[in-house]
């Protein structure tokens, strides 16, 4: 560790720090790329060439031009996402029919309010438990 300054060591994870920086901007405006809608297929083709074969000045390039519509697009998506989610809850709560003991409580609530009779009770409970 003698020959090794804690300078140098700074240095060190400070450079891999932004190398992992680098790869994780890299493969979100990769991701970015193939999401866009509004972009056909030379269009992401054109800027995937460009951001292979000229890495640093594609990625800023690409940060100038289509930059702020990136946070757009993610919104839009992340929106999307929470409406299938919410569509497939009301769903999924719709089609589960309530459980037998659910049931016969809403019945023999209904019967100490007077709504129905016990003879109803007794047929509705016997419906619900065939």
């Amino acid at each position: 560790m003698d020959d090794y300054p804690l300078l140098n060591l700074f240095w060190t994870i400070m450079v891999f720090f932004i190398w992992i920086l680098w790869f994780f901007l890299l493969f979100r405006i990769i991701t970015d790329i193939f999401r866009s809608h509004d972009l056909g297929g030379w269009g992401k083709t054109a800027w995937l060439v460009v951001i292979l074969l000229l890495p640093f000045l594609g990625v800023f390039i690409y940060l100038i031009v289509r930059g702020g519509g990136m946070s757009h697009r993610e919104m839009q998506l992340v929106q999307q996402q929470d409406e299938q989610f919410k569509a497939y809850v009301r769903d999924a709560a719709e089609t589960h029919p309530h459980s037998k003991a659910d049931e016969l409580a809403k019945l023999s609530d209904l019967r100490s309010k007077g709504v129905i009779t016990d003879e109803e009770f007794q047929q509705a409970k016997v419906r619900v438990l065939s």
